[in-house]
């Protein structure tokens, strides 16, 4: 699977994409402001964040990869269909807490294969901070560096890697996430007004929509959500990140 130049910061990265499929599935970003700055707060030598909170785009489904790994590896790695035998992989998709690849190699047979690329790449000391909605682990973000982490960085890297997945990843989720969940702009609109404390009839002069309008459209996005109420939809629209 080739390594796409695509970078979803970029203003009009994702343009001439119809849908959130036809998005290249692994994404080389190359120098990020964001990033450097992260760098420098917690030195490491390259960076990946993958899944979003969409069904089939979860982390470990291989479906939503940005990083600055080299794409060299990160081919060699996928075309050898190392992350269904690479233990470091295995362990994250089944925690919820920081993984820590020098502790899973402790436990696990390491193939050769893995091995030499990472060698040769200068892939080292993984480890991985889950990103969870409630009890779901829906992305992750994770670090390498020549030398292992600390338990100070580890814990610095914890505090900030939701923010950094949040801020990769909403421009994916902004253009597509809610086409995927099926909610129409007017139901975004009257979820995010709701979501101000505004009652339909509030909402109605800000959007122009009729009251009957905008309960239609609540209504159908607390449907869609898979809620049982109003308050309850705009909970879940705001993890989902479909609204601010």
């Amino acid at each position: 699977m080739p390594v796409s130049a695509l970078s979803v910061l970029s203003p009009t990265a994702l343009d001439d994409y119809i849908d959130l499929r036809s998005v290249p599935k692994h994404r080389y970003f190359g120098q990020n402001d964001l990033i450097d700055r992260l760098r420098r707060a917690v030195p490491f030598d390259y960076i990946f964040i993958s899944g979003i909170d969409v069904d089939h785009y979860r982390f470990g489904e291989g479906f939503s990869i940005d990083t600055d790994l080299p794409p060299a590896f990160i081919e060699a790695y996928m075309s050898d269909k190392l992350p269904q035998v690479d233990p470091f992989v295995l362990a994250a998709k089944s925690s919820t807490k920081v993984v820590v690849e020098s502790e899973v190699y402790a436990e696990n047979e390491v193939p050769q294969r893995l091995l030499y690329l990472q060698r040769t790449f200068g892939v080292h000391n993984r480890t991985i901070i889950p990103i969870l909605r409630d009890n779901t682990v829906y992305g992750a973000v994770g670090y390498t560096r020549d030398t292992p982490f600390d338990e100070d960085e580890i814990t610095f890297l914890s505090l900030v890697s939701e923010a950094v997945h949040t801020a990769v990843t909403k421009p994916l989720m902004d253009r597509f996430a809610a086409e995927h969940m099926r909610l129409s702009k007017g139901e975004i609109a009257c979820l995010s007004q709701a979501s101000l404390g505004l009652t339909s009839e509030g909402i109605a002069k800000t959007t122009n929509y009729q009251v009957e309008t905008v309960n239609s459209y609540i209504k159908s996005a607390v449907k869609k959500l898979g809620a049982v109420n109003r308050t309850q939809a705009i909970a879940e629209a705001i993890r989902r990140r479909l609204i601010a």
